[in-house]
């Protein structure tokens, strides 16, 4: 006999340990909320906005160069890398000891992105304290500045915006919704598999369908379990019967 569940066998399972799914889910959902918003520690990013453009070899020309503008563009991957090099990393440590940090773990840190096939980068970085993340930001983009004339022929290199130290902006992590639906999701995943295992561990039988399934063989008869409560309802009840009996022969005779 075929031992293969469908769909309405995977619900009733589900429907069996319906009460537990949901404590595990509750659980864990609320831990997560707990330790998202009392336990970890906020996070915030700082950062900045790069232009580079390299030597204008054709500075009298009255219009657009669009293959200088190509060059320049296709450059900026060839800027992300100069940025993440100790040439630029090993200058922010030695002269600002103060970030205690090492030039491979400002290198990890340190987030360098392109604006959408334009000259701009944006140079960002996290910290537990946004001004710490501010000064390191800044101070890695005016490096860079200095830096990079030296490197390439490049001349015009602005900086955009800087990161402002005198704001307090919302911490980017922990992200308290994000983890809360993580929680949920992963919980009920784990919840529906300790269900469907504990099913498969489960070798008794307890129901007319268990017995067909497992036996093939149809169910002539079943002995209900009697509780010690249910027992005594049952002696009270035959004893008023028997009462019953006995007066209606009496009163007969």
């Amino acid at each position: 006999m075929s031992t293969e569940l469908d769909l309405r066998d995977y619900f009733r399972i589900l429907r069996k340990r319906i009460w537990l799914i949901v404590a595990i889910v509750l659980i864990s959902t609320v831990a997560a909320a707990v330790y998202s918003m009392f336990f970890k520690e906020a996070v915030y990013q700082a950062s900045t906005k790069i232009i580079v453009n390299r030597a204008d070899t054709q500075a009298s020309a009255p219009q657009l160069d669009l293959n200088e503008i190509n060059t320049n563009i296709r450059m900026i991957d060839t800027y992300k890398e100069i940025i993440r090099t100790p040439a630029i990393m090993d200058r922010v440590v030695s002269e600002h000891p103060e970030f205690g940090l090492t030039s491979e773990q400002l290198t990890q840190r340190i987030q360098v992105n392109a604006v959408n096939n334009t000259l701009v980068m944006t140079l960002s970085i996290q910290d537990t304290s946004y001004r710490q993340a501010a000064e390191i930001v800044n101070a890695v983009s005016l490096i860079f500045q200095q830096e990079i004339p030296q490197i390439l022929n490049v001349e015009n290199v602005s900086i955009l915006n800087a990161a402002k130290l005198d704001i307090t902006p919302s911490p980017v992590a922990p992200n308290i919704p994000l983890n809360i639906a993580i929680g949920f999701i992963v919980s009920l995943m784990i919840a529906a598999g300790i269900a469907f295992l504990l099913e498969y561990m489960d070798d008794t039988l307890k129901t007319e369908e268990d017995i067909q399934q497992a036996l093939g063989l149809p169910t002539l008869a079943m002995i209900t379990r009697v509780d010690e409560q249910e027992k005594q309802k049952s002696l009270q009840e035959n004893r008023s019967y028997q009462k019953a009996g006995e007066l209606e022969r009496v009163t007969v005779e």
